[in-house]
Protein backbone atom coordinates (compact mmCIF):
# COMPACT_ATOMS: atom_id res chain seq x y z
CA UNK A 1 0.00 0.00 0.00
CA UNK A 2 1.28 3.47 -0.73
CA UNK A 3 1.35 6.38 1.68
CA UNK A 4 -2.03 7.67 0.48
CA UNK A 5 -3.88 4.59 1.73
CA UNK A 6 -4.50 6.36 5.02
CA UNK A 7 -4.47 9.78 6.68
CA UNK A 8 -2.73 8.83 9.89
CA UNK A 9 -3.93 6.65 12.69
CA UNK A 10 -7.47 7.03 13.95
CA UNK A 11 -7.69 8.61 17.45
CA UNK A 12 -9.69 5.55 18.57
CA UNK A 13 -8.42 2.16 17.38
CA UNK A 14 -11.32 0.07 16.16
CA UNK A 15 -11.88 -3.67 16.19
CA UNK A 16 -12.64 -4.82 12.66
CA UNK A 17 -13.82 -8.08 11.15
CA UNK A 18 -12.94 -8.45 7.45
CA UNK A 19 -14.70 -11.12 5.40
CA UNK A 20 -12.50 -12.45 2.61
CA UNK A 21 -9.44 -10.94 4.24
CA UNK A 22 -6.91 -12.94 2.20
CA UNK A 23 -8.46 -12.06 -1.18
CA UNK A 24 -7.10 -9.40 -3.53
CA UNK A 25 -9.33 -6.65 -2.16
CA UNK A 26 -9.65 -7.99 1.37
CA UNK A 27 -5.89 -8.23 1.91
CA UNK A 28 -5.31 -4.66 0.72
CA UNK A 29 -8.09 -3.38 2.98
CA UNK A 30 -6.68 -5.32 5.92
CA UNK A 31 -3.20 -3.84 5.44
CA UNK A 32 -4.68 -0.34 5.26
CA UNK A 33 -6.62 -0.88 8.48
CA UNK A 34 -3.56 -2.23 10.29
CA UNK A 35 -1.43 0.68 9.04
CA UNK A 36 -3.94 3.07 10.62
CA UNK A 37 -3.87 1.46 14.04
CA UNK A 38 -6.94 -0.74 13.90
CA UNK A 39 -7.06 -4.41 14.88
CA UNK A 40 -8.41 -6.95 12.41
CA UNK A 41 -9.89 -10.41 12.60
CA UNK A 42 -9.94 -12.08 9.20
CA UNK A 43 -12.66 -14.47 8.05
CA UNK A 44 -12.12 -17.00 5.26
CA UNK A 45 -12.68 -20.64 4.46
CA UNK A 46 -9.11 -21.67 3.57
CA UNK A 47 -6.56 -22.05 6.32
CA UNK A 48 -3.80 -22.45 3.72
CA UNK A 49 -4.72 -19.19 1.95
CA UNK A 50 -4.87 -17.38 5.29
CA UNK A 51 -1.41 -18.65 6.18
CA UNK A 52 0.06 -17.70 2.79
CA UNK A 53 -1.33 -14.17 3.01
CA UNK A 54 1.27 -13.30 5.65
CA UNK A 55 -1.19 -10.97 7.39
CA UNK A 56 -0.41 -10.57 11.12
CA UNK A 57 -4.02 -10.95 12.26
CA UNK A 58 -6.28 -13.44 14.00
CA UNK A 59 -8.27 -15.73 11.72
CA UNK A 60 -11.67 -17.40 11.87
CA UNK A 61 -11.82 -20.18 9.29
CA UNK A 62 -15.27 -21.29 8.11
CA UNK A 63 -17.59 -21.11 5.11
CA UNK A 64 -19.43 -17.78 5.31
CA UNK A 65 -22.18 -19.04 3.02
CA UNK A 66 -23.30 -21.67 5.53
CA UNK A 67 -22.72 -19.87 8.85
CA UNK A 68 -25.85 -19.37 10.95
CA UNK A 69 -27.12 -16.11 12.42
CA UNK A 70 -26.17 -17.28 15.92
CA UNK A 71 -22.73 -18.20 14.63
CA UNK A 72 -22.28 -14.70 13.26
CA UNK A 73 -23.34 -13.20 16.59
CA UNK A 74 -20.50 -15.10 18.23
CA UNK A 75 -17.95 -14.08 15.58
CA UNK A 76 -18.95 -10.40 15.63
CA UNK A 77 -19.71 -9.88 19.32
CA UNK A 78 -16.60 -7.75 19.97
CA UNK A 79 -16.46 -5.95 16.61
CA UNK A 80 -16.88 -2.23 15.97
CA UNK A 81 -17.01 -2.55 12.18
CA UNK A 82 -17.63 -5.40 9.74
CA UNK A 83 -16.15 -5.16 6.23
CA UNK A 84 -17.47 -7.58 3.63
CA UNK A 85 -14.84 -8.12 0.92
CA UNK A 86 -15.94 -11.69 0.15
CA UNK A 87 -17.36 -12.56 -3.22
CA UNK A 88 -17.40 -14.95 -6.15
CA UNK A 89 -17.86 -14.37 -9.86
CA UNK A 90 -19.92 -17.39 -10.85
CA UNK A 91 -21.41 -20.58 -9.46
CA UNK A 92 -19.02 -23.50 -9.60
CA UNK A 93 -17.67 -26.47 -7.71
CA UNK A 94 -16.27 -24.19 -4.99
CA UNK A 95 -18.61 -21.19 -5.12
CA UNK A 96 -22.36 -20.59 -4.62
CA UNK A 97 -23.37 -17.03 -5.41
CA UNK A 98 -26.64 -16.96 -3.48
CA UNK A 99 -24.96 -18.25 -0.32
CA UNK A 100 -22.03 -15.82 -0.52
CA UNK A 101 -23.76 -12.68 -1.81
CA UNK A 102 -27.24 -12.97 -0.30
CA UNK A 103 -27.47 -15.46 2.54
CA UNK A 104 -24.33 -14.38 4.36
CA UNK A 105 -25.09 -10.60 4.35
CA UNK A 106 -28.69 -11.25 5.39
CA UNK A 107 -27.66 -13.41 8.35
CA UNK A 108 -24.96 -10.95 9.37
CA UNK A 109 -27.51 -8.13 9.28
CA UNK A 110 -29.80 -10.21 11.50
CA UNK A 111 -26.91 -10.81 13.88
CA UNK A 112 -26.12 -7.08 14.03
CA UNK A 113 -29.71 -5.88 14.42
CA UNK A 114 -30.06 -3.39 17.25
CA UNK A 115 -26.31 -2.87 17.63
CA UNK A 116 -24.18 0.12 16.64
CA UNK A 117 -21.74 -2.01 14.66
CA UNK A 118 -21.09 -0.45 11.27
CA UNK A 119 -21.18 -2.56 8.10
CA UNK A 120 -19.05 -1.65 5.07
CA UNK A 121 -20.18 -3.61 2.03
CA UNK A 122 -17.85 -3.98 -0.97
CA UNK A 123 -20.33 -4.42 -3.80
CA UNK A 124 -19.68 -3.75 -7.51
CA UNK A 125 -20.43 -0.94 -9.94
CA UNK A 126 -23.46 -1.83 -12.03
CA UNK A 127 -25.29 -4.14 -9.62
CA UNK A 128 -28.99 -4.45 -10.34
CA UNK A 129 -31.66 -7.05 -9.60
CA UNK A 130 -32.46 -7.04 -13.35
CA UNK A 131 -28.84 -7.31 -14.50
CA UNK A 132 -27.77 -9.78 -17.17
CA UNK A 133 -25.58 -11.83 -14.81
CA UNK A 134 -26.28 -13.74 -11.61
CA UNK A 135 -23.21 -12.07 -10.12
CA UNK A 136 -24.78 -8.61 -10.29
CA UNK A 137 -28.27 -9.83 -9.39
CA UNK A 138 -27.15 -11.67 -6.25
CA UNK A 139 -24.92 -8.76 -5.25
CA UNK A 140 -27.88 -6.39 -5.65
CA UNK A 141 -30.14 -8.60 -3.51
CA UNK A 142 -27.44 -8.81 -0.84
CA UNK A 143 -27.13 -5.01 -0.86
CA UNK A 144 -30.91 -4.73 -0.54
CA UNK A 145 -30.99 -7.09 2.45
CA UNK A 146 -28.41 -4.93 4.21
CA UNK A 147 -30.21 -1.72 3.25
CA UNK A 148 -33.44 -3.00 4.79
CA UNK A 149 -31.74 -4.02 8.04
CA UNK A 150 -31.29 -1.81 11.05
CA UNK A 151 -27.50 -1.42 10.76
CA UNK A 152 -25.23 1.59 10.09
CA UNK A 153 -24.28 0.86 6.48
CA UNK A 154 -21.94 2.09 3.75
CA UNK A 155 -22.01 0.40 0.34
CA UNK A 156 -19.00 0.91 -1.92
CA UNK A 157 -19.18 -0.13 -5.57
CA UNK A 158 -15.76 -0.31 -7.24
CA UNK A 159 -15.20 -0.67 -10.97
CA UNK A 160 -12.34 -2.86 -12.30
CA UNK A 161 -9.79 -2.99 -9.47
CA UNK A 162 -6.12 -2.77 -10.49
CA UNK A 163 -3.43 -3.77 -8.01
CA UNK A 164 0.22 -4.82 -7.91
CA UNK A 165 -1.13 -8.34 -7.33
CA UNK A 166 -3.14 -9.77 -10.22
CA UNK A 167 -6.03 -12.20 -9.85
CA UNK A 168 -8.87 -13.30 -12.09
CA UNK A 169 -9.81 -10.68 -14.65
CA UNK A 170 -6.79 -8.46 -13.97
CA UNK A 171 -4.48 -11.47 -14.41
CA UNK A 172 -6.16 -12.24 -17.73
CA UNK A 173 -5.78 -8.58 -18.77
CA UNK A 174 -2.03 -8.80 -18.19
CA UNK A 175 -1.79 -12.15 -19.97
CA UNK A 176 -3.67 -10.89 -23.01
CA UNK A 177 -1.52 -7.77 -23.13
CA UNK A 178 1.71 -9.81 -22.97
CA UNK A 179 1.02 -12.24 -25.83
CA UNK A 180 4.08 -12.39 -28.11
CA UNK A 181 3.76 -10.48 -31.41
CA UNK A 182 -0.05 -10.29 -31.32
CA UNK A 183 -2.74 -8.35 -29.49
CA UNK A 184 -6.31 -9.68 -29.37
CA UNK A 185 -9.05 -7.26 -30.35
CA UNK A 186 -11.98 -8.24 -28.21
CA UNK A 187 -15.26 -6.44 -27.42
CA UNK A 188 -14.10 -3.15 -28.99
CA UNK A 189 -17.25 -1.26 -27.97
CA UNK A 190 -16.92 -2.09 -24.27
CA UNK A 191 -16.19 0.86 -21.97
CA UNK A 192 -14.28 0.16 -18.75
CA UNK A 193 -13.32 2.36 -15.81
CA UNK A 194 -10.67 1.29 -13.32
CA UNK A 195 -9.77 2.02 -9.72
CA UNK A 196 -6.46 1.58 -7.92
CA UNK A 197 -6.64 -0.83 -5.00
CA UNK A 198 -5.11 1.83 -2.72
CA UNK A 199 -7.91 4.27 -3.59
CA UNK A 200 -10.52 1.63 -2.79
CA UNK A 201 -8.78 0.87 0.52
CA UNK A 202 -8.77 4.58 1.33
CA UNK A 203 -12.52 4.77 0.66
CA UNK A 204 -13.04 1.83 3.02
CA UNK A 205 -10.88 3.50 5.68
CA UNK A 206 -12.90 6.71 5.37
CA UNK A 207 -16.08 4.65 5.75
CA UNK A 208 -14.72 2.82 8.80
CA UNK A 209 -13.60 6.01 10.52
CA UNK A 210 -16.81 7.95 9.75
CA UNK A 211 -15.58 10.50 7.21
CA UNK A 212 -18.03 8.88 4.79
CA UNK A 213 -21.37 8.84 6.64
CA UNK A 214 -23.62 5.86 7.17
CA UNK A 215 -26.30 5.53 4.54
CA UNK A 216 -23.87 6.29 1.71
CA UNK A 217 -23.95 4.17 -1.45
CA UNK A 218 -21.06 5.19 -3.67
CA UNK A 219 -19.29 4.16 -6.85
CA UNK A 220 -15.52 4.01 -6.36
CA UNK A 221 -13.76 4.61 -9.66
CA UNK A 222 -11.24 6.62 -11.59
CA UNK A 223 -12.61 9.25 -13.96
CA UNK A 224 -11.64 7.92 -17.38
CA UNK A 225 -13.28 5.13 -19.40
CA UNK A 226 -11.39 3.02 -21.94
CA UNK A 227 -12.42 0.54 -24.61
CA UNK A 228 -11.01 -2.91 -23.95
CA UNK A 229 -8.51 -2.90 -26.88
CA UNK A 230 -7.06 0.40 -25.67
CA UNK A 231 -6.87 -0.91 -22.11
CA UNK A 232 -4.92 -3.92 -23.40
CA UNK A 233 -2.56 -1.62 -25.30
CA UNK A 234 -1.93 0.54 -22.24
CA UNK A 235 -1.37 -2.53 -20.10
CA UNK A 236 1.12 -3.82 -22.67
CA UNK A 237 2.98 -0.51 -22.54
CA UNK A 238 2.97 -0.64 -18.74
CA UNK A 239 4.46 -4.13 -18.78
CA UNK A 240 7.23 -2.99 -21.09
CA UNK A 241 6.41 -5.67 -23.67
CA UNK A 242 7.38 -4.80 -27.30
CA UNK A 243 4.50 -3.47 -29.35
CA UNK A 244 2.40 -6.10 -31.10
CA UNK A 245 3.03 -6.70 -34.79
CA UNK A 246 -0.48 -7.98 -35.45
CA UNK A 247 -3.95 -7.31 -34.07
CA UNK A 248 -6.25 -10.32 -34.19
CA UNK A 249 -10.01 -9.69 -34.00
CA UNK A 250 -11.83 -12.23 -31.82
CA UNK A 251 -15.30 -12.86 -33.34
CA UNK A 252 -18.23 -13.23 -30.98
CA UNK A 253 -18.81 -16.89 -31.92
CA UNK A 254 -15.20 -17.72 -30.99
CA UNK A 255 -15.60 -15.86 -27.72
CA UNK A 256 -18.79 -17.83 -27.09
CA UNK A 257 -16.99 -21.14 -27.60
CA UNK A 258 -14.23 -20.05 -25.22
CA UNK A 259 -16.71 -19.08 -22.50
CA UNK A 260 -18.55 -22.40 -22.79
CA UNK A 261 -15.30 -24.30 -22.31
CA UNK A 262 -14.39 -22.02 -19.40
CA UNK A 263 -17.82 -22.59 -17.81
CA UNK A 264 -17.25 -26.34 -18.10
CA UNK A 265 -13.93 -26.03 -16.28
CA UNK A 266 -15.79 -24.16 -13.54
CA UNK A 267 -17.72 -27.35 -12.80
CA UNK A 268 -14.33 -28.97 -12.20
CA UNK A 269 -13.36 -26.28 -9.68
CA UNK A 270 -11.33 -23.96 -11.95
CA UNK A 271 -12.15 -20.25 -11.60
CA UNK A 272 -11.35 -19.20 -15.14
CA UNK A 273 -11.63 -15.45 -15.79
CA UNK A 274 -12.98 -16.38 -19.24
CA UNK A 275 -16.24 -17.77 -17.85
CA UNK A 276 -19.47 -16.40 -19.26
CA UNK A 277 -20.16 -14.07 -16.32
CA UNK A 278 -16.84 -12.26 -16.69
CA UNK A 279 -17.29 -11.84 -20.44
CA UNK A 280 -20.89 -10.66 -20.03
CA UNK A 281 -19.79 -8.11 -17.43
CA UNK A 282 -17.22 -6.80 -19.90
CA UNK A 283 -19.78 -6.82 -22.69
CA UNK A 284 -22.15 -4.71 -20.55
CA UNK A 285 -19.34 -2.32 -19.64
CA UNK A 286 -17.84 -1.44 -16.27
CA UNK A 287 -18.81 2.15 -15.49
CA UNK A 288 -19.34 4.26 -12.40
CA UNK A 289 -19.77 7.84 -11.17
CA UNK A 290 -16.28 9.16 -10.36
CA UNK A 291 -17.74 12.19 -8.55
CA UNK A 292 -19.83 10.26 -6.03
CA UNK A 293 -16.98 9.47 -3.65
CA UNK A 294 -15.47 12.98 -3.30
CA UNK A 295 -18.94 14.50 -2.95
CA UNK A 296 -19.58 12.20 0.02
CA UNK A 297 -16.36 13.19 1.80
CA UNK A 298 -13.93 10.67 0.31
CA UNK A 299 -10.84 11.20 -1.81
CA UNK A 300 -11.11 11.26 -5.61
CA UNK A 301 -9.66 8.19 -7.31
CA UNK A 302 -6.75 8.35 -9.71
CA UNK A 303 -6.96 7.93 -13.49
CA UNK A 304 -5.35 5.08 -15.41
CA UNK A 305 -2.09 6.89 -16.14
CA UNK A 306 -1.66 7.68 -12.45
CA UNK A 307 -2.55 4.10 -11.52
CA UNK A 308 0.18 2.66 -13.74
CA UNK A 309 2.63 5.31 -12.53
CA UNK A 310 1.90 4.32 -8.93
CA UNK A 311 2.75 0.65 -9.47
CA UNK A 312 5.55 0.37 -12.06
CA UNK A 313 5.87 -3.08 -13.64
CA UNK A 314 8.88 -5.18 -12.70
CA UNK A 315 10.42 -8.36 -14.10
CA UNK A 316 8.13 -10.61 -12.03
CA UNK A 317 5.07 -8.90 -13.56
CA UNK A 318 6.29 -9.72 -17.06
CA UNK A 319 7.11 -13.31 -16.09
CA UNK A 320 3.66 -13.76 -14.58
CA UNK A 321 1.86 -12.24 -17.56
CA UNK A 322 3.72 -14.42 -20.06
CA UNK A 323 3.35 -17.59 -17.99
CA UNK A 324 -0.34 -17.16 -17.09
CA UNK A 325 -1.64 -18.87 -20.23
CA UNK A 326 0.84 -21.72 -19.74
CA UNK A 327 -1.04 -23.30 -16.80
CA UNK A 328 -4.17 -24.43 -18.69
CA UNK A 329 -1.95 -25.63 -21.54
CA UNK A 330 0.17 -27.63 -19.08
CA UNK A 331 -2.93 -29.17 -17.44
CA UNK A 332 -4.37 -30.25 -20.80
CA UNK A 333 -0.99 -31.57 -22.01
CA UNK A 334 -0.47 -33.68 -18.88
CA UNK A 335 -4.03 -34.98 -18.99
CA UNK A 336 -3.80 -36.01 -22.65
CA UNK A 337 -0.35 -37.55 -22.17
CA UNK A 338 -1.36 -39.71 -19.20
CA UNK A 339 -4.76 -40.69 -20.59
CA UNK A 340 -3.17 -41.69 -23.90
CA UNK A 341 -0.41 -43.61 -22.12
CA UNK A 342 -2.91 -45.62 -20.11
CA UNK A 343 -5.36 -46.26 -22.95
CA UNK A 344 -2.65 -47.30 -25.41
CA UNK A 345 -1.16 -49.69 -22.85
CA UNK A 346 -4.52 -51.30 -22.10
CA UNK A 347 -5.34 -51.53 -25.81
CA UNK A 348 -2.12 -53.45 -26.47
CA UNK A 349 -1.77 -55.62 -23.38
CA UNK A 350 -0.03 -58.58 -25.11
CA UNK A 351 2.63 -56.35 -26.70
CA UNK A 352 3.15 -54.43 -23.47
CA UNK A 353 3.44 -57.65 -21.46
CA UNK A 354 6.05 -59.03 -23.82
CA UNK A 355 8.40 -56.18 -22.97
CA UNK A 356 8.30 -57.37 -19.34
CA UNK A 357 8.14 -61.14 -19.85
CA UNK A 358 11.11 -61.01 -22.23
CA UNK A 359 13.16 -60.02 -19.19
CA UNK A 360 12.18 -63.17 -17.28
CA UNK A 361 9.26 -61.69 -15.34
CA UNK A 362 6.34 -64.06 -14.77
CA UNK A 363 3.11 -63.82 -16.75
CA UNK A 364 1.00 -62.88 -13.73
CA UNK A 365 3.34 -60.15 -12.56
CA UNK A 366 3.61 -58.78 -16.09
CA UNK A 367 -0.20 -58.62 -16.42
CA UNK A 368 -0.50 -56.86 -13.06
CA UNK A 369 2.18 -54.32 -14.03
CA UNK A 370 0.66 -53.51 -17.44
CA UNK A 371 -3.01 -53.40 -16.36
CA UNK A 372 -2.31 -51.71 -13.04
CA UNK A 373 -0.04 -49.15 -14.65
CA UNK A 374 -2.55 -48.41 -17.39
CA UNK A 375 -5.39 -47.88 -14.92
CA UNK A 376 -3.17 -45.65 -12.73
CA UNK A 377 -2.21 -43.58 -15.78
CA UNK A 378 -5.85 -43.07 -16.75
CA UNK A 379 -6.85 -42.11 -13.22
CA UNK A 380 -4.08 -39.50 -12.97
CA UNK A 381 -4.90 -38.12 -16.43
CA UNK A 382 -8.54 -37.66 -15.42
CA UNK A 383 -8.01 -36.44 -11.85
CA UNK A 384 -5.69 -33.58 -12.84
CA UNK A 385 -8.66 -31.95 -14.61
CA UNK A 386 -10.38 -31.44 -11.24
CA UNK A 387 -8.99 -28.39 -9.42
CA UNK A 388 -9.28 -29.74 -5.83
CA UNK A 389 -7.24 -32.81 -6.78
CA UNK A 390 -4.81 -31.30 -9.28
CA UNK A 391 -1.94 -30.97 -6.80
CA UNK A 392 -2.23 -34.59 -5.74
CA UNK A 393 -2.41 -35.64 -9.38
CA UNK A 394 0.83 -33.80 -10.19
CA UNK A 395 2.57 -35.40 -7.23
CA UNK A 396 1.18 -38.79 -8.27
CA UNK A 397 2.52 -38.30 -11.80
CA UNK A 398 5.98 -37.51 -10.51
CA UNK A 399 6.05 -40.45 -8.09
CA UNK A 400 4.61 -42.93 -10.60
CA UNK A 401 7.06 -41.77 -13.28
CA UNK A 402 9.96 -42.24 -10.90
CA UNK A 403 8.56 -45.68 -10.05
CA UNK A 404 8.40 -46.59 -13.75
CA UNK A 405 11.97 -45.42 -14.28
CA UNK A 406 13.23 -47.27 -11.20
CA UNK A 407 11.47 -50.55 -11.99
CA UNK A 408 12.30 -50.30 -15.67
CA UNK A 409 15.96 -49.66 -14.95
CA UNK A 410 16.13 -52.78 -12.79
CA UNK A 411 14.25 -55.00 -15.25
CA UNK A 412 15.25 -53.59 -18.65
CA UNK A 413 18.24 -51.23 -18.26
CA UNK A 414 18.97 -51.47 -21.99
CA UNK A 415 15.86 -49.38 -22.73
CA UNK A 416 17.85 -46.28 -21.71
CA UNK A 417 19.86 -46.82 -24.93
CA UNK A 418 16.77 -47.40 -27.10
CA UNK A 419 16.98 -45.16 -30.23
CA UNK A 420 13.46 -43.81 -29.56
CA UNK A 421 14.35 -42.96 -25.95
CA UNK A 422 11.14 -44.06 -24.15
CA UNK A 423 12.77 -43.63 -20.73
CA UNK A 424 14.46 -40.35 -21.58
CA UNK A 425 11.12 -38.89 -22.69
CA UNK A 426 9.68 -39.50 -19.22
CA UNK A 427 11.99 -36.85 -17.75
CA UNK A 428 10.28 -33.88 -19.50
CA UNK A 429 6.94 -35.25 -18.26
CA UNK A 430 8.22 -35.20 -14.68
CA UNK A 431 9.52 -31.66 -15.16
CA UNK A 432 6.19 -30.45 -16.59
CA UNK A 433 4.31 -31.97 -13.65
CA UNK A 434 6.63 -30.22 -11.19
CA UNK A 435 6.31 -26.87 -12.98
CA UNK A 436 2.51 -27.24 -13.06
CA UNK A 437 2.52 -28.03 -9.36
CA UNK A 438 4.31 -24.73 -8.73
CA UNK A 439 1.74 -22.79 -10.76
CA UNK A 440 -1.32 -24.21 -8.98
CA UNK A 441 -1.42 -21.59 -6.21
CA UNK A 442 -4.18 -19.16 -7.16
CA UNK A 443 -3.65 -16.60 -4.38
Amino acid sequence: MDSEAGTGQSPVPLRLVVLGAYGLIGAAITRAMLANGHSVTGVGRSKASARRSGLPIDWRIFDIGTETTDGWREVLKNADVVINAAGALQDGARDHLTAIHETAPRRIAEALAGTSIRFVQISAAGVDVKATTAFFRTKARGDAALREADVPLVILRPTLVLAPTAYGGTALLRAGAALPWVLPRILPDTQIQCVLIDDLAKAVLDSVEGRIPSGSELDVTGPDAHCLPNLLCQTRDWLGVPKARFTIPIPNFVLGLITRVADLTGRFGWRSPLRSTAIQVLRDGVRGDAQALPKAGGKACRDLDAIFHTMPAILQDRWFAKAYMALPLAIVTLSVFWLASGLIGLAQIPAAKSVVTDQGIGEGMATLAVVGGGIADIILGAVILFRPWARMACLGMVLLSLGYLGAGTLMTPDIWADPLGPFVKVLPSITLALVTLGFLEDR
